[in-house]
């Protein structure tokens, strides 16, 4: 290796050596304190006493845009399986978007809890700009009816709302004004990087680093979803602002909204991740699966979160506060110079390897003082040790076999990171240059094409939460149902129940859409991609494909056997439609040949 590099990265090393160390002297700070000090914890309370407590009227707001392809079935599932019955959906669109308002339109009509609120600007703005026009739909359909929501809640396009949450939001509102329930990406396979880097990230901050801040009397940022706000504190944040609730400019709300509602002496509580046997009660979704989808969110974060809160807030606050604005805001100097650390430490193990084979002396070190290398050690250990961190809190959500990949998608996060601090300082450069506003870079949302068994509520709890069943007839129907035939086929037999209905809920049940696929939509060449004999024992039939996507009808609800056989048949990804028994005999009939053929 030629002396000058050995050189100047000696010295480059120098001022990259003290900061990695008090950054990571930082982490180490809060695994040593969540590790060693009884930080209070959250008391469940048990389902009794859930249901001991009355409902108060809650309004879930959502910003839209462009969310037509995933909006209609998120609003089906969540009004199908939410535990409660007092609350009512407020969805933000703009005039320019009128597929995402035809979805909502629809789902409006056949569900009575569920209003348009229509910005009255074209769009996008921000997200916090249409949350303010669901903000004042609420208050206009509160003068009509006379009765004010006591608890707002702030959801996306795109999420799983657990079951539980809105009965636990009224129940730990009655303490305090801001609640947040844990929010969590759905798995994805272990090597799928970037979103595995997701997972790693969420789980390591909520069940590590939110519950620190907790406990040590910091500030709770709000997640963007899954958060619920006591109404008074609400209008208390809005009077702040001449009557705005949240700040069209801010491109992270919930991050300023957390910040802000702290310091006008709102008490704020992170329930923590709770487990109800395997599964983790929180709000599920998911994020950003490609490198640029990622570093695009990513880049709203940091711009929003650091740059903006900087902007508006400085440090001018108590030194407590101030430590986490530290930690919520060094992502600036470390995501930059965390590619340019892996760099040199690739460097100076090659040039190890070189000298040890030329049995000559290794120049690096001799140029390094020894107590720079002192401090890369002590960096080492602990960087090792919130790799350890991490991948114990991903095995506790995701599993082992999940979490054993959690080094390797840390360095690809440094990649991530890196271009999305770089991109978010352009932004926010140009648009103090230009004197304007941020643009709101939205993400693409996806909603899942089926949901895992254990992501499903129970198939009585669907007809009971849609008022097609009362709770007494499902209980009284179980005991009642024969071997070897289901709760909706004994329904259906004792005439309790139509198959139409049925397979409404098995939909919404399951999230896979229902219905007869148009005529125009049936590709009769794809219809013979799978035997006849499969299709009959599997009751699925081909009949389309479309962006890499293998499209299938069903009259029965899809298992793993069945996603394995098919998985034998076709490399394709394969996206299921529920039909009804006999529309399915009817499509096999029309494009399959006579059986014996």
């Amino acid at each position: 290796m030629p002396a000058w590099l050995d050189s100047w990265i000696a010295a480059a090393a120098i001022p990259l050596a003290i900061w990695l160390l008090v950054s990571g002297l930082d982490d180490l700070f809060v695994t040593l304190v969540w590790l060693v000090r009884r930080l209070p914890k959250v008391t469940w309370p048990s389902d009794a006493q859930l249901e001991s407590v009355p409902e108060r009227p809650i309004a879930i707001l959502l910003p839209l845009w462009h969310e037509d392809r995933v909006i209609g079935q998120m609003l089906e599932r969540n009004l199908a399986s939410i535990a409660y019955r007092n609350y009512d959906v407020f969805a933000g669109v703009y005039p320019n978007d009128e597929p995402t308002a035809r979805a909502v339109s629809e789902v409006a009509g056949r569900h009575a809890r569920v209003h348009l609120a229509v910005v009255p600007h074209d769009g996008p703005t921000s997200k916090a700009d249409c949350l303010n026009a669901a903000w004042r739909r609420m208050k206009a359909f509160e003068s009509s009816q006379g009765t004010p929501f006591q608890v707002i809640v702030v959801h996306d396009a795109e999420d799983q709302i657990d079951r539980r949450s809105l009965r636990l939001i009224n129940w730990f509102s009655r303490d305090y004004e801001m609640v947040q329930v844990p929010v969590l990406p759905l798995r994805t396979p272990s090597l799928e990087f970037t979103h595995g880097l997701y997972c790693d990230e969420f789980t390591e901050f909520q069940l590590k680093d939110l519950a620190v801040r907790q406990g040590l009397g910091g500030f709770l940022p709000s997640c963007g979803v899954g958060t619920g706000f006591a109404r008074e504190a609400l209008e208390r944040l809005a009077a702040t602002r001449q009557g705005v609730l949240f700040d069209p400019e801010c491109l992270t709300e919930d991050y300023e909204t957390g910040f802000r509602l702290h310091a006008l002496g709102c008490r704020q509580v992170f329930l923590g991740i709770h487990f109800d046997g395997r599964v983790p009660m929180a709000t599920r979704e998911y994020f950003p699966r490609t490198f640029r989808a990622a570093t695009r969110q990513r880049s709203r974060w940091v711009a929003g979160v650091a740059l903006q809160g900087w902007e508006r807030h400085g440090w001018r606050v108590p030194w407590r506060q101030a430590y986490w604005l530290w930690r919520d805001r060094k992502g600036l100097v470390g995501s930059l110079i965390g590619p340019v650390a892996n760099l040199l430490f690739l460097y100076g193990l090659s040039s190890a390897l070189v000298s040890s084979l030329r049995h000559a002396p290794w120049a690096l070190a001799a140029a390094t003082p020894a107590w720079v290398a002192r401090c890369y050690m002590a960096t080492g250990a602990c960087a090792l040790t919130q790799v350890t961190t991490r991948m114990y809190a991903t095995a506790r959500v995701y599993g082992p076999r999940f979490a054993w990949a959690a080094p390797l998608r840390t360095l690809w996060g440094t990649l991530i990171n890196c271009v999305a601090t770089a991109e978010s300082l352009r932004q926010f450069l140009h648009a103090r240059v230009q004197r304007g506003a941020m643009a709101w870079r939205k993400t693409e949302h996806a909603y899942p094409a089926h949901f895992a068994p254990d992501q499903r509520l129970r198939l009585g709890e669907v007809l009971v939460n849609m008022q097609w069943a009362a709770p007494v007839e499902i209980e009284e129907a179980l005991p009642r149902v024969p071997p070897g035939l289901r709760l909706g086929e004994y329904l259906i037999q004792s005439r309790m129940l139509s198959e139409e209905r049925l397979y409404r809920a098995l939909s919404l049940q399951t999230g896979i859409p229902e219905g007869m696929p148009l005529h125009v939509e049936v590709d009769r060449l794809t219809t013979r991609v799978l035997p006849a004999e499969a299709v009959r024992r599997w009751k699925v039939l081909p009949y389309r494909v479309e962006m890499g996507r293998l499209h299938v009808v069903t009259a029965e609800v899809p298992t793993e056997a069945t996603d394995r056989e098919l998985a034998g048949f076709s490399a394709l990804e394969i996206r299921y439609r529920l039909v009804r028994p006999g529309e399915f005999e009817r499509m096999a009939g029309e494009y399959l040949p006579p059986a014996g053929t």
